[in-house]
Parts: structure tokens; sequence; C-alpha cells
């Protein structure tokens, strides 16, 4: 069963899209597996501490991406192929990429100090 022990919520953005992104990470990361269990949705509310219908929301949206499928009575899995994890992958880069580009503009940086502050971290500087 997919673990939310390191599952911190934190402010900023809905519950529900903080699970949603932990399960994708988890997926990307190679965690979480294909035909993995997820908790209930009741376990998962009060494992959290949070209102059931937040749970909901989040397996909704994950159900609606293809990325779990739920069964009454069966219980919730991650139903994921390499073509999906790509794909997630690719949102959830451009996504936090995008957040960085903003934020940098934000600050005034340069496409061309950007790039060189980049090359400098992935070079380990």
């Amino acid at each position: 069963m997919i673990s939310f022990e390191h599952f911190i919520i934190e402010d900023g953005s809905p519950i529900y899209s903080q699970i949603v992104r932990h399960i994708k990470q988890g997926i990307i990361a190679g965690v979480i597996q294909n035909r993995e269990e997820m908790p209930s949705r009741r376990l998962l509310s009060a494992l959290l501490g949070v209102n059931p219908n937040t749970i909901q929301k989040a397996y909704r949206l994950l159900e609606e991406e293809g990325i779990i499928e739920s069964h009454s009575g069966a219980g919730s899995w991650v139903t994921v192929n390499e073509q999906q994890i790509k794909v997630i992958r690719s949102q959830l880069l451009e996504g936090d990429v995008r957040a960085l580009v903003k934020s940098m503009k934000q600050m005034e940086i340069s496409k061309e100090e950007a790039a060189r502050l980049l090359g400098d971290i992935w070079d380990g500087n």
C-alpha cells in the first residue's frame, strides 16, 4: 500500500492538489509502482487529518487522469504505463520550471544569469 508517512501538508496550495502531486512524484521516482494499492479514502482522511471530501477530490482527479482506478468495495490502485509516466514527469517538470522562471523574472534575473546559475548548480558549484 502507498505510504503517506513522509507527506507533509504545506501552506500555499490546496491539500487535494498536494496529494495528487505526492502520488505523481512517487510514480516518477519509482517509489509507487503500477498496480500498487492506494489507502482507502477513509483511512487517508484519518491519517492526514483532513476532510474526506478532500481525499475524494484528489482521488477523482487521479482517476480522471487515468493514474488510479477505483471500484466500489474493492479499493483503488495505481494504473500507469511507461507513456503515462513520461507525461507525468514532463508535466511536473514544466510546472516547476515555469514557477522558477516566474520567480527569477520577478527578481529581474536575466536569462543569461539564470542559465549560468542553473549550470553552476547542475555542476555542483
